[in-house]
């Protein structure tokens, strides 16, 4: 058995191999390099280039080091016929980043429900807080049978999020493309149910996947529907969102503040208006990061499946790109 990796930062390959090693040592391992077009059955990659991909008829499945499929679909769609036909590609399925991702959210969303964002403001101003009040003074929480949430995309990391904040006692709604029950739960579904969800939020937490269909989600009509001084947490994708709506959002006073752990540009340039936005509160693409043992284990299971000729789970359905 041949399997090909490829990942950007070629200073964890190593790591990524010998884990390899260990959870399928039969196999024959080796790092992509431009001008590789040795046989492969199986390819193990993060946004890889188009050529890893050329003369690839031997391939069986292409696992992604990831949840999301977004790069190599829209590699697919700038140059089709890249992703060799008819073979299978395969994102991760939970391995930890569900908690990570629900610790992320619950953090924005007590963050802002306690009004720690302000806090931190006012200390950091050294002058009046944004309330009109010294930075000693104390703010009135905002009350948690109010704070409605809502959480677009119920996939696997999305229905996870919202049971987690659900559990806290706050009031969760959650959004997909198709009717979803979760308990605790509010569930809306289609786009005709999206401002029905969207109506009153006080936090919006993204967690949908980006396909031409949902990229731009985040815009000025999407904004109007929340509540006034509403919260937006986005840990999806950069594409999902209009920044200039955001900022226009932020300083109308539509929005009250916005945490983004993605943007359209990563990393984000010294320049960008986010960096001088004390409203405005980025992290570098963390809040659910591809842990390598429990991957490599759920990917080597998954290659033992296939060689036994049985179904695996994560295929992606390439037509919605999830």
């Amino acid at each position: 058995m041949k399997i090909l990796l490829y990942t950007p930062q070629a200073d964890d390959a190593p790591a990524w191999i010998a884990s390899l090693a260990r959870e399928l040592p039969s196999a024959d391992v080796r790092l992509w390099s431009p001008g590789d077009t040795a046989a492969a059955d199986y390819a193990i990659v993060w946004r890889p280039p188009a050529e890893l991909f050329a003369q690839r008829e031997r391939l069986r499945a292409v696992f992604v080091l990831g949840a999301g499929v977004d790069a190599l679909l829209a590699l697919e769609r700038r140059e089709p016929g890249t992703l060799p036909a008819g073979v299978p590609l395969v994102r991760l399925e939970d391995t930890g980043m569900a908690e990570q991702m629900a610790e992320y959210a619950i953090h924005a969303a007590l963050r802002y429900l306690r009004r720690f964002d302000e806090y931190e403001r006012a200390q950091r101003e050294g002058i009046e807080g944004t309330q009109g009040v010294a930075p000693w003074h104390a703010l009135e929480p905002h009350p948690r049978e109010s704070f409605h949430i809502g959480v677009l995309g119920l996939g696997a990391l999305g229905a996870y999020v919202a049971t987690a904040l659900a559990s806290l006692g706050f009031p969760v709604r959650g959004y997909s493309r198709s009717a979803k029950t979760i308990d605790g739960v509010a569930t809306f579904a289609g786009r005709g149910e999206l401002p029905v969800f969207l109506g009153g939020l006080k936090l919006l937490v993204n967690l949908l996947p980006s396909t031409p269909d949902t990229d731009g989600i985040l815009n000025r009509d999407t904004f109007s529907h929340l509540a006034p001084g509403a919260y937006l947490v986005n840990l999806a994708r950069g594409a999902h969102l209009v920044e200039g709506d955001l900022i226009d959002a932020l300083r109308e006073g539509t929005l009250a503040a916005a945490t983004l752990d993605v943007v359209a540009q990563e990393p984000l340039p010294s320049e960008h208006p986010f960096w001088r936005m004390p409203r405005v509160t980025i992290t570098p693409h963390i809040s659910a990061q591809t842990l390598r043992e429990p991957a490599v284990a759920q990917i080597a299971r998954k290659i033992e499946a296939l060689a036994r000729g049985e179904e695996i789970g994560g295929i992606v359905n390439l037509l919605r790109g999830y």
